[in-house]
């Protein structure tokens, strides 16, 4: 038996992978899930076996303050394997969060998934937006293109207002008013 930090899981051969849902998912495609995760794995050099729990904010919220200290939910939490046992380590997405995101960003819900695997893979690569000086930001910048997502984690979250909806398409650039001039009925 083997264990990663969320999941006991008997040995499985290297390099496999596991999604476990804890919450509804309807409207997911499971399959497209996995050949995604195994097409990031290959291009980010992760090996060993990567289990994903998808599950709720409520319980993103508990692994949040059992693990970080953080009372709050999170759209993703990566768990890497401490010691290299054919385990790579684990992922916990919260759906709830997921689908908001995606709402408010104009992206589809598979999508935001997908988003959020390839950020937590890239933890579990070794890699730390908070303290790399951009390397985890750009690494992720090119993944995301390449493996045919509009947005990364990181650059996306710089610039979120929650609340407000950004559109796909790239606003343009307003031209500033020209400045107002004074009518003689207001001047003294």
């Amino acid at each position: 038996m083997k264990a990663a930090l969320l999941f006991p899981f008997d040995t499985q051969p290297q390099n496999t992978q596991l999604i476990i849902t804890r919450t509804r998912a309807t409207g997911l495609d499971m399959r497209s899930l996995a050949r995604f995760m195994s097409r990031a794995r290959r291009q980010i050099g992760v090996k060993g076996e990567v289990n994903v729990l998808l599950t709720s904010s409520a319980e993103m919220r508990r692994l949040n303050l059992q693990y970080r200290k953080k009372n709050a939910p999170t759209d993703v939490l990566s768990f890497p394997a401490p010691e290299s046992n054919g385990l790579a380590g684990d992922i916990a997405i919260s759906l709830d969060i997921a689908r908001r995101s995606s709402e408010e960003r104009n992206e589809t819900w598979e999508d935001e998934v997908r988003i959020l695997i390839l950020h937590g893979l890239l933890h579990l690569a070794g890699y730390d937006h908070e303290k790399d000086n951009g390397v985890m930001e750009r690494k992720e910048q090119r993944l995301r293109t390449s493996l045919g997502l509009s947005s990364s984690l990181i650059e996306r979250n710089q610039n979120f207002k929650p609340g407000k909806r950004m559109s796909k398409k790239p606003q343009r650039r307003q031209r500033p008013s020209p400045p107002k001039t004074k009518s003689k009925a207001g001047q003294l």
